[in-house]
């Protein structure tokens, strides 16, 4: 399986900054350490380019963006200071997923370790997320295969309100989100399929209604790539995601997609989405737990 890492993931915050940024190294070194991948198999991605964020948002928004340009409404509304490097850190990840998704199709399963900022829109960012990684990897993907089907199953705790916005009008992607209802955002877009959960839902209930959802979908839709944002703040002792998963229930949840995934000869492509542990080591382990899940089917 083609993992996809670049150190550009990871870039200096200020130190009270509540976004775990180190999560993506720790994860990496993690997968390592375990014996699970050496550092030679982690693959750089490279940079997003203009073209490809285009494909997605405005090129208003892609000036502004490149150049610092924004107000401070919209930084505050994204939620990180602008920075260069910050810019470099988002494009890294997008191209992440731009060849995880193409790997996916080629061998089958392939995974991106960062990714998932479905809070973007095409025409601003929001909840640290400034460009939508996942609708751009399947607009490329969409440039050389016009028809193809992919099926999003977003399984952050929060619903991706900027995926489901980009892709509205596109019969080609089915979005399913299993998310706090009441959680952030505040403003949800329609998914194709919304799965809207208490606070604090048993693991056992919110596996019973993701089976019947996955399941359900994937028959409706009969999609040709699963892309799995596979958010590790579903864990009960995360600060942000409001639900109460414990580790071993989110290795079930993790298990249970890739491995319907494979029943079903379907590829896919993982990536990591939220997660903000109260124990910040966890965090990164929760991430590392997806991706070796992926590699022991």
């Amino acid at each position: 399986m083609q993992v996809f890492f670049s150190s550009r993931y990871t870039f200096e915050l200020p130190a009270d900054h509540p976004f775990p940024i180190y999560k993506y190294q720790q994860c990496a070194d993690y997968l390592v350490e375990q014996g699970l991948i050496s550092k030679e198999q982690l693959i750089d991605p490279g940079l997003a380019s203009l073209e490809d964020l285009l494909l997605v948002h405005t090129q208003n928004y892609v000036e502004k963006i490149m150049t610092g340009r924004l107000t401070s409404t919209e930084i505050r509304k994204i939620g990180f200071p602008w920075s260069e490097k910050l810019v470099e850190r988002s494009r890294a990840a997008a191209a992440g997923s731009i060849e995880a998704a193409k790997a996916a199709l080629k061998a089958g399963r392939a995974a991106n370790i960062a990714g998932g900022t479905h809070h973007a829109f095409a025409d601003h960012g929001s909840g640290y997320c400034l460009f939508n990684d996942v609708a751009i990897a399947v607009k490329c993907l969409h440039k050389a295969e016009p028809q193809l089907k992919v099926q999003i199953v977003d399984l952050d705790a929060h619903q991706g309100n900027g995926t489901s916005a980009i892709f509205a009008d596109d019969e080609r992607v089915y979005t399913l989100s299993m998310h706090v209802g009441g959680n952030y955002p505040r403003d949800k877009f329609p998914s194709s399929l919304d799965i809207a959960l208490e606070r604090s839902c048993s693991g056992q209930d919110y596996l019973l209604k993701l089976k019947d959802a996955l399941q359900t979908s994937l028959k409706k839709f009969q999609p040709d790539l699963l892309v799995y944002l596979a958010g590790a703040d579903v864990h009960k002792d995360d600060r942000f995601g409001q639900m109460n998963l414990s580790t071993e229930e989110m290795l079930v949840r993790d298990k249970f997609v890739l491995e319907t995934a494979k029943e079903k000869k379907l590829p896919f492509a993982i990536v990591l989405g939220g997660g903000y542990n109260k124990d910040k080591s966890l965090t990164a382990r929760l991430h590392a737990q997806t991706i070796a899940a992926a590699l022991s089917i």
